[in-house]
């Protein structure tokens, strides 16, 4: 488990598992890391502060009203240093705060500060982990991207057996190692659109799809804790920023191609996760359209392609950079994104069915297919999963034909 160079917020609830949470921060700082704790009120009846102070060799925050804890690591400083915010031992009350937004102490507050990888251990007896209100406390959560790791099952505290039981320290600590992931984009420029496109019709009507950009987050945040320097090229999204990524925000067809080529210089890996929309209105009208006594035309003109004009210009050079394609279809899935990754010059090419179970705009988990030259690969699971999975997949393309500088 390699924490190098990484700082892991360990944010502890107030339950008789809070005790458990001692190893996890052994063993972040075992692996080469820097742990920093945020604790709730009920916590440090169950373990004090001082004992996480002297694993961590850093102040606990406890209070946000304590003048000494806001100077030293107040909960925004915390939120901005943490590579990784673990929550262990989750419980049923923390996990009901969370989900309802609320910063009411010293876990909760950070947490809604916070932008990078999230990972949630929860921990309860067992009546309670099968209520309702639990279960959709932690759906929620994880809808938000929130990960998740055990619990588990066996003897509780309270004498009880069943599901309920605190992941053991060293799963946590493994799944957090994994959320983090390598540092093997470091020194390298990736670019990722993300988002729909909005082609105005007038001043309140525009053709766009539902895209909500998640896919292209969760590379560019992927990409981002791998190392790279990553420019999000997004159109309107209600998605937070990912952390360490720079945002470029536009509307049209037209400007998402003028901001990606801004960012071609020095450029490593281009993924063009954005649906963008592939014609606009030929006319915009300055005014809003009044309604009629009869039936509308609207005339439709092409948009530039984004991935095709980076294609045109760079594809096939010594050292090009290399390009990844999405293809959201309908009907055969993977004709269709042969024939972009053909068309486009793409090295791989993302496709999906759209309306297909698990897949298309808006699904929190996705099924996907990896599409190249060689034999096509499926793939389910969360947007986070598939990022990784894509990177991992493009990284030996990457290396062979833009091997990095001295000093990169």
């Amino acid at each position: 488990m390699d924490f190098s160079n990484r700082t892991v917020l360990l944010a502890v609830g107030g339950g008789i598992a809070a005790y458990k949470a001692c190893e996890v921060a052994r063993l972040v700082v075992k692996g080469g890391g820097t742990v920093r704790i945020a604790m709730t009120p009920a916590a440090t009846r169950f373990v004090g502060p001082l004992t996480f102070q002297a694993l961590s060799g850093a102040p606990v925050l406890t209070d946000l009203l304590d003048p000494a804890s806001e100077r030293s690591y107040g909960h925004l400083a915390l939120a901005r240093a943490a590579d990784l915010l673990v929550v262990a031992p989750a419980t049923a009350d923390l996990l009901g705060r969370l989900a309802a937004g609320l910063g009411d102490d010293a876990v909760t507050t950070t947490a809604l500060a916070i932008t990078c990888p999230r990972l949630l251990a929860p921990a309860m007896n067992t009546r309670m982990w099968e209520n309702p209100a639990v279960r959709e406390n932690l759906a929620t959560l994880r809808s938000r991207g929130w990960e998740v790791v055990g619990p588990g099952a066996g003897a509780l505290a309270d004498g009880d057996v069943g599901e309920g039981r605190l992941a053991e320290p060293v799963e946590i600590a493994q799944a957090a190692a994994r959320l983090l992931g390598p540092r093997d984009l470091a020194g390298r420029r990736v670019v990722v659109t993300a988002g729909p496109t909005r082609e105005p019709i007038d001043p309140v009507r525009f053709v766009s799809n539902p895209s909500t950009g998640a896919m292209g987050y969760a590379v560019a945040a992927a990409a981002a804790r791998r190392g790279a320097a990553v420019a999000l090229v997004s159109g309107p999204s209600a998605l937070p920023a990912p952390a360490s990524v720079r945002l470029i925000r536009v509307e049209t067809a037209e400007q998402m191609a003028g901001a990606v080529e801004a960012e071609l210089e020095g450029m490593d890996l281009l993924v063009a996760a954005a649906a963008v929309s592939d014609y606009r209105p030929a006319v915009v009208h300055p005014h809003k359209l009044k309604k009629g006594p009869g039936d509308e035309v609207l005339r439709l003109v092409r948009t530039p392609d984004v991935l095709g004009g980076v294609a045109s210009r760079l594809a096939g050079r010594p050292g090009a950079p290399v390009l990844v394609g999405f293809a959201a279809e309908t009907e055969e899935v993977v004709a269709h994104a042969r024939e972009k990754l053909r068309a486009k010059r793409c090295d791989l090419v993302v496709a999906n069915r759209v309306g297909a179970p698990g897949a298309g705009f808006g699904a929190g988990e996705t099924r996907v297919t990896f599409v190249t030259e060689a034999e096509p690969v499926e793939l389910a699971g969360s947007k986070a999963q598939v990022a990784d999975a894509l990177l991992d997949r493009i990284l030996p393309v990457l290396d062979a034909r833009r091997p990095r500088p001295a000093g990169r």
